[in-house]
């Protein structure tokens, strides 16, 4: 389900704008959706890889279209369900951890680091992308439920 509202969210996404930002101090619109997508990607190493040192991680794509960033996240989504499927109680109990430079930063069971570093994770970076949207005049689809645009339409 979170999923497939993360995907409705990106499908939105307004071609062109990936400079755009609400503040000096915020990300660009292309650097959140890039994010959002790696955030994704994120649940796919959970279920598995042992570890990921974010540092070693490449860099965020130059991406501008809905298109590009949907294909990205398909190919994420993808690798969570695949992960998902061989998935068993043994497996999520499993220990998971997050580094950066060598230094943990998150540690614990593959089902606890997929609710806090995928799913919790995703969901704040969803909503702040749903706040540049809405700053931009582009139309918000619902997540749990039909938004006002929505509503509107």
């Amino acid at each position: 389900m979170e999923l497939a509202s993360t995907r409705r969210m990106i499908e939105r996404y307004p071609d062109g704008k990936s400079s755009w930002k609400p503040d000096p101090k915020s990300r660009s619109l292309g650097e959140l959706t890039s994010h959002l997508v790696n955030v994704v990607s994120l649940g796919g190493s959970v279920l598995e890889d042992d570890e990921l040192e974010e540092s070693t991680q490449p860099g965020l794509p130059d991406q501008d279209s809905a298109a590009e960033f949907l294909a990205r996240f398909d190919r994420a989504a993808a690798r969570i369900a695949a992960g998902l499927q061989h998935a068993d109680a043994t497996t999520l109990q499993t220990p998971w951890r997050l580094l950066v430079h060598g230094h943990v930063v998150a540690q614990g069971p593959r089902r606890m680091m997929l609710r806090i570093a995928f799913m919790s994770h995703l969901i704040h970076h969803r909503a702040q992308l749903a706040t540049y949207y809405r700053l931009l005049g582009v139309p918000v689809p619902g997540m749990y439920g039909p938004s006002a645009d929505d509503r509107e339409g």
